[in-house]
């Protein structure tokens, strides 16, 4: 079967502009103010390692969606130092055993998006996801309703997580 083709020359400008946006400096890190903040429920900070923490995601896509940040702004894996990477795996691997006792679940996604062209919302600061799954955890809502439903709040996660941690 042949692959069809067929010209959107116009979305080059929208290529390029989004690129220069996702580029630009436009202030302050997010993740740099959350590597600040204390561990607290109140600040969605659920542990902090010397060179590493965790955060709630908080656009989750399912319950007991955490990321796992190094404290220094990096915008990828090898601007890490070797202590760096090495404290930042030690509390994911921490992350990932909390996860599992906080919710049983029966499988675990961990991932990456490197940078803009990778889906990274936030790609100047390095950041990973971990979140716990289950078989038929997937649904019409979010299939056909682009809409995910979350059986608890932000505040509960953070406390089921932190408590296991």
């Amino acid at each position: 079967m042949a692959l069809e083709r067929f010209s959107a020359a116009w979305r080059e400008n929208y290529v390029v502009n989004v690129a220069q946006t996702h580029n630009a400096d436009d202030g302050a890190c997010v993740f740099c103010v959350l590597a600040e903040e204390p561990v607290d429920e109140s600040t969605g900070v659920i542990a902090k390692s010397e060179l590493s923490f965790v955060v709630l995601n908080a656009f989750p896509y399912g319950s007991g969606h955490i990321l796992i940040l190094p404290r220094r702004h990096v915008s990828s894996i090898p601007e890490l130092t070797d202590t760096e990477y090495q404290d930042y795996f030690l509390i994911l691997r921490r992350s990932v055993v909390a996860l599992d006792r906080a919710y049983g679940a029966e499988g675990m996604n961990i991932g990456m998006n490197l940078g803009v062209a990778a889906g990274a919302g936030i790609p100047k600061h390095l950041h990973g996801h971990v979140l716990p799954r289950w078989v038929g955890d997937t649904n019409f809502m979010t299939t056909i309703g682009e809409t995910r439903v979350l059986p608890e709040s932000l505040e509960s996660t953070w406390r089921k997580v932190h408590d296991n941690f």
